[in-house]
């Protein structure tokens, strides 16, 4: 098992966010990707307005694919336009917020679940370098390798679960709290609590659904915590 958690890190070193259910790579399909990563690893900053054009030179593409994908990104509720054609992260309430975490609650851990018996050991030593590779991220003070490996470590289990409706779903409440987890990031590794990713490998090897349904929430409601506490007020709109 050591030998093929090494071969995996190897593997994983450029992977990056993948949205579920894409294949063919076209222009657009790649402007779209491009952005969804961005989005999920907090590249655009919660109430930070950016344009179209702005974007597009960056991405050194014409306007065309942005818009495409920039409609997409609306339509998963990842993004939202204003007047003057910038887009920004919209704002996180209590409602958004409590609405996100019920949903993830619910939908995660039956995933997970389903993903269970089509595990293997290569796929899982491949999910425990994910694993490996946080602590070595927070290490090196690098937010963007985290996020992007804690939503590799998620969705390389739950895209095993051959629910592409869930998944679906899942991958659109991701990229709505997603730009958020950047700002709580200062508190991953800061704190002495229970490792809720090791839990649910520990659960995958020894194929205990029970165990990985309960890690996988736990794992949510830590992380969700954080987002709460460092996104959320007295203040913040309900």
């Amino acid at each position: 098992m050591k030998q093929l958690v090494a071969s995996a890190r190897k593997a994983l070193k450029t992977e990056r966010p993948s949205a579920p259910g894409t294949s063919a790579l076209t222009t657009h399909e790649s402007v779209y990707r491009r952005l969804r990563d961005r989005i999920l690893c907090g590249g655009f900053q919660p109430g930070e307005a950016v344009t179209l054009r702005g974007i597009a030179d960056e991405l050194g593409v014409s306007p065309m694919p942005i818009r495409e994908a920039v409609r997409r990104l609306i339509a998963e509720r990842a993004l939202e336009m204003r007047d003057n054609r910038r887009v920004l992260v919209p704002p996180m309430t209590h409602s958004k917020f409590t609405q996100i975490l019920f949903t993830r609650k619910a939908l995660e851990p039956e995933l997970a679940a389903r993903a269970l018996p089509r595990l293997n050991a290569r796929i899982i030593a491949r999910i425990e370098a994910l694993d490996d590779g946080l602590g070595e991220a927070v290490a090196a003070g690098d937010p963007e390798g985290y996020m992007r490996g804690n939503y590799l470590f998620h969705f390389t289990l739950y895209e095993r679960a051959a629910a592409d409706m869930l998944l679906g779903l899942i991958g659109s409440i991701w990229l709505q709290f997603g730009p958020f987890m950047r700002m709580a990031y200062g508190r991953v590794g800061t704190t002495d609590l229970e490792d809720f990713h090791e839990v649910a490998i520990a659960a995958m090897k020894s194929g205990d659904e029970a165990a990985l349904r309960q890690a996988i929430a736990d794992d949510i409601e830590q992380g969700m915590g954080y987002i709460g506490e460092c996104v959320l007020s007295s203040r913040a709109p309900r």
